[in-house]
């Protein structure tokens, strides 16, 4: 046997209730480690090198040799250990080769009714300044979506803003034109819009409700919470208008699970508190939360102890959800089930999301953005609706994210699940959306940890949760 080494960057051990679990870094797998397995990775963790003698000294007596050539096996198969001076994969060796769009975010208009102090949105106007997506535009992107997806049964169109249900002719128009025409191409088209719900009405939810569509509500919280930053253009808090239409559409909607996504900022960080009140109070289905750590205004951003209380506070909810899944239910934190699902699945992600990948977003000029946080900003666009993706130039940024080879996203143990963090928050803090979140990666870190406990508990106490109430998730994509 030659000389061998750990490979530190492949695994991570978690500690829970005693048992030595092994979490599989390059697959996102979870093994629990008998006894053979963890002394002889313990001797890997003590040592920088491990010869054949070294082995003999610290087992003979303890485990039979087919016993230790049979962990030591395995654990060379997972890439947990490795021969000394042997070859390392590159990931900076994958090229992107073809362009799988499936979703296209359209931003119908970047006027808003409402004057939320920490919007992002970088093209945002007020109400009379707004800038509305002309249907031509909408029906080239849906036209380039369908090229794109051409080997896929599904596609995905969103609407976006400022505020969507400002646009609503446009919204109804390229829905019809949608179903149409994926119809026609034997397709079926899933619609979704996220929206801050004052402009609902009875028949907006009627008409939604007969398409489908997949709605998410931005809502803070309680009064006091929601009026902090959610308020209208004259200053007013919006909390009383979005309560009353938000409880309209939840009485009446019938066709998918409603959403809440809540933004999180000072004084906005008692997550338990906003998700009882928004989860069991108001009636969402599901509650995720979204920290703001890299704003254009400082004033808004989380600083360390902030953040720390968030993910105490997303720790105390992930209790919760245990609990409640050892039951069989649900409690709707949508951040803890993202993460169940991502442990589920196995996710292993080379880039952070599907932004330039699975999903482009529209601007009003018909240009082709990351994302729809990126539209209005300096980040030049990655070609047209009528011209069509620039490839190779799209293809150029996805390599460079690709490419981890000095920096420490190579070697982080959560690699595969954050994958490097949010392009636009990178691009908002740091000029540069290839910046790792440096700012809350021992958080993430941490929160994993803790995700890997749940799972584990779950596993052990409910595993059928897992096929109630994933497997349906997973079957909607």
């Amino acid at each position: 046997m030659s000389a061998l080494h750990l490979v530190r960057e492949n695994m991570h051990e978690v500690r829970v209730d005693g048992r030595q679990l092994l979490f599989h870094v390059p697959t996102t797998s979870l093994f629990e480690m008998d006894r053979i397995a963890g002394e002889v990775l313990g001797l890997f963790q003590e040592m920088d090198m491990v010869t054949a003698a070294d082995i003999e000294s610290r087992f003979d007596g303890l485990f039979a040799p087919e016993q230790i050539t049979a962990a030591l096996g395995e654990l060379k198969d997972l890439q947990i250990i490795r021969d000394v001076g042997g070859t390392v994969p590159n990931s900076a060796e994958i090229k992107i080769g073809a362009y799988p769009i499936s979703t296209m975010v359209l931003n119908v208009n970047t006027g808003c009714n409402l004057s939320c102090t920490y919007c992002y949105k970088e093209d945002l106007a007020p109400p009379d300044e707004g800038q509305r997506m002309e249907f031509r535009t909408a029906a080239d992107a849906f036209e380039l979506l369908l090229r794109e997806a051409a080997g896929r049964d599904r596609v995905n169109l969103v609407f976006f803003g400022g505020e969507p249900l400002s646009n609503m002719g446009l919204i109804r128009d390229v829905t019809a034109y949608a179903g149409r025409r994926a119809a026609e191409e034997g397709k079926t088209v899933d619609l979704s819009l996220t929206t801050n719900a004052t402009l609902l009405t009875d028949e907006l939810i009627a008409w939604f409700d007969a398409h489908r569509f997949g709605l998410t509500v931005s809502m803070d919280g309680p009064r006091a919470l929601h009026d902090l930053n959610r308020r209208t253009v004259g200053g007013k808090g919006t909390y009383d208008v979005v309560a009353k239409k938000v409880r309209g559409l939840l009485d009446r909607y019938r066709s998918r699970p409603v959403g809440a996504r809540v933004t999180l900022t000072p004084g906005v960080t008692d997550v338990v508190s906003i998700h009882r009140h928004l989860r069991d109070e108001i009636g969402f289905f599901e509650v995720g939360f979204s920290p703001v750590t890299a704003g254009d205004m400082a004033a808004f951003n989380l600083d360390e102890s902030e953040l720390a209380e968030v993910f105490a506070g997303m720790k105390a909810l992930g209790r919760d959800y245990l609990a409640r899944a050892l039951q069989g239910e649900n409690n709707g934190f949508s951040n803890m089930h993202q993460l169940m699902t991502d442990l589920v699945e196995g996710t292993r992600k080379s880039l952070p999301c599907g932004a330039g990948l699975g999903m482009l977003a529209v601007d009003k000029g018909g240009g082709l953005n990351l994302c729809h946080r990126f539209t209005g900003s300096d980040l030049p666009t990655f070609g047209d609706v009528t011209a069509g993706i620039d490839k190779p130039r799209l293809g150029e940024f996805l390599d460079g994210m690709l490419d981890r080879s000095g920096r420490s996203c190579r070697t982080c143990r959560i690699r595969n699940i954050c994958s490097g963090g949010c392009y636009h928050e990178s691009y908002a803090r740091y000029g540069d959306p290839a910046h790792p979140v440096h700012h809350y990666c021992d958080i993430l870190r941490d929160w994993v940890d803790f995700g890997i406990e749940v799972y584990t508990r779950i596993m052990d106490g409910n595993p059928d949760f897992f096929d109630t109430h994933i497997e349906p998730r997973r079957a909607l994509r």
